[in-house]
This record gives C-alpha cells, sequence and structure tokens, in this order.
C-alpha cells in the first residue's frame, strides 16, 4: 500500500479519546472547518466507505479487506490528503474515527443514514434506518445525507423503507440538508439480493426515487455507470454523483468509463470507495490521484 499516514500513537490517542472522552469526539465533528458543498468547478469527489456497517467487508476476492479498522483509517487519511479530494461519506462510526483524528478539516462529510438490511439476511430489503438522523447530522454539521433506496417489487419489506425514506427527503428539505439517494430495482435471485443494472431499470429507480418525499430541491442522486448513460442522465434533473462499486474490471477500463459519464449533464462527480481505497496493485495514491484528474481536471494534472 501507499505510504501510512497515520502512527500506532494516532490510534493510541484515538482509543483514548473514544473511553475517556468520548465528549470531545462530537466536539470535533461540530467544530471542525467547513467548506461549501460546491467549489469553483461544481465538482465533487468523495470517498465512500460506509461498506462495513453493512456486512461488507470484502474487496475482490479478499472477503474480510475492510474488517481491519486501522487499515481502513489509514487507507482514508492517504485518500483525504490527495488534492483533489473533496470529502468522505460514512456511517457515524467512520465519521467519529476521522473528526477524532483531526481529517474533516476543509472536507465534506457525508452521512450515511440507513444499514438496518444487512447483506446476506433474511431482513435485507428490511432497509430501516439505523444510522444519522437528520437533527443529529444538523447539530454535527454534516454536510449532505445519504441513503440507499432498494425497489424490491416482490419483497413488501419495501414499502415501509420507501416510506421511511420519504420521511427523511421531506426532513432533509426543510432543514435545507442536501440528501443524495441512490436507487436501484432489486430482486431476489438464488437467496440473496441483486440489483438490475440495465438501462432501462436504473431510469425507473430513479424516477421513483426523485418523487419521494414533499420535496425534490435538496435530492441529489446516486447512480452506478451503465450502458446508455445519456438516456439515465435524462430521467433527472437533480445533481447527480456517479458511485464506483467493486465491479473487478481493470482500473483503466473503470476510469475510461468515468471519464465518459463525467462529461454528460448533470453529473457533478464521483462518489467511490473500493476501487480507490484497495485498488489492484494497493496503490491508493495513484488510483485517487486519477479519479481527482477526472473529476477537478482543471485542478489535478491527469494521470490518465
Amino acid at each position: 500500500m501507499s505510504a501510512s499516514i497515520l502512527t500506532e500513537e494516532d490510534f493510541a490517542r484515538l482509543r483514548d479519546l473514544r473511553a475517556f472522552q468520548p465528549t470531545d469526539i462530537a466536539d470535533r465533528l461540530a467544530s471542525r472547518r467547513r467548506r461549501p458543498l460546491l467549489g469553483g468547478d461544481g465538482r465533487l469527489l468523495i470517498v465512500a466507505a460506509d461498506h462495513p456497517a453493512r456486512g461488507a467487508l470484502a474487496v475482490g476476492g479478499n472477503p474480510t479487506a475492510m474488517a481491519d479498522r486501522h487499515d481502513l483509517l489509514d487507507r482514508l487519511a492517504i485518500a483525504l490528503a490527495r488534492p483533489g479530494v473533496d470529502g468522505v461519506l460514512g456511517t457515524p462510526d467512520i465519521i467519529d474515527d476521522l473528526a477524532a483524528l483531526g481529517l474533516l478539516d476543509d472536507k465534506i462529510v457525508v452521512g450515511s443514514m440507513n444499514r438496518g438490511g444487512l447483506r446476506d439476511a433474511t431482513f435485507e430489503m428490511d432497509d430501516r434506518y439505523t444510522g444519522y438522523s437528520v437533527p443529529a447530522m444538523l447539530a454535527a454539521g454534516v454536510d449532505l445525507a445519504k441513503t440507499l433506496v432498494r425497489i424490491n417489487l416482490g419483497d413488501a419489506a419495501t414499502a415501509p423503507t420507501l416510506s421511511a425514506t420519504a420521511d427523511a427527503v421531506t426532513q432533509a428539505a426543510a432543514a435545507r440538508l442536501p440528501i443524495l439517494l441512490e436507487p436501484f430495482m432489486s430482486e431476489w435471485i438464488d437467496g440473496r439480493i441483486v440489483n438490475d443494472l440495465s438501462t432501462d431499470a436504473v431510469i425507473r429507480s430513479v424516477a421513483i426515487a426523485a418523487g419521494l418525499g414533499d420535496s425534490s430541491a435538496y435530492t441529489w442522486i446516486k447512480l452506478p455507470v451503465v450502458a446508455d448513460m445519456e438516456r439515465v442522465l435524462a430521467a433527472t434533473t437533480t445533481p447527480v454523483l456517479l458511485l464506483g462499486g467493486d465491479s473487478g474490471a481493470p482500473l483503466d477500463e473503470t476510469f475510461a468509463s468515468w471519464r465518459d459519464a463525467l462529461a454528460l449533464p448533470g453529473v457533478r462527480g464521483l462518489t467511490v470507495g473500493r476501487t480507490l481505497l484497495y485498488p489492484p496493485g494497493d496503490d491508493v495514491v495513484a488510483a485517487v490521484d486519477t479519479a481527482a484528474a477526472l473529476v477537478h481536471p482543471a485542478i489535478v494534472p491527469a494521470a490518465f
């Protein structure tokens, strides 16, 4: 991996802070130096680290790649230190760790709200809200809310999830807090939830998600890069961030697909996790810098 930034002393202080001074964690998050959501070029590169809380620890062929919290935090520290990286997406435990380590000044914080539908659980479609709430994010100074919206027409648990998401969108809009919805049309196949990444299914998911809540004024949408993205982007006027995922495709192919999609109207940037934090060859700096150059070509020299 790229050279570590965090030391054993940093982690010792973090553990002691959690044990002896837990109130300092919230204070550090709320008092961090903040920035506008969008900078001069109107684009965002957000590093995602909300996977562990839903029990998704695998990357590629390694089933426990994200299980080592010290290693994950160090990879996040490396990524956040690179030019062109605007912020991080995480559940409260990740965000608290990063705030306690002093890594969130001038960074956008995206708070993950729902992780109740755990990976491979019989109740996976019951994706109730177990992470951040809108009031908690407002108190902590979180810049952007994020929620997964999996829509399974064959599973009744989708209905309460949609209702809870509509309530979250309504609360966020009333508080003028932007909220990022990540919609998928999903189904059970051989006992597992599989997201339909066909163009028509993604368009349908966008249409459903965009209509949730009392107001869409603060709604953003997070979308996979799929075939015929022009049609997908034509389905909404909301700001769009592209997601990365762990497709297993060669990095050059992945970067090329991001480059093409970033050129489409309405796309405001990338939200990527495992592809940048655990890249083939384990060179976090090179992977992050390449993504940053795609999102912010006027800021970061192109390496791709």
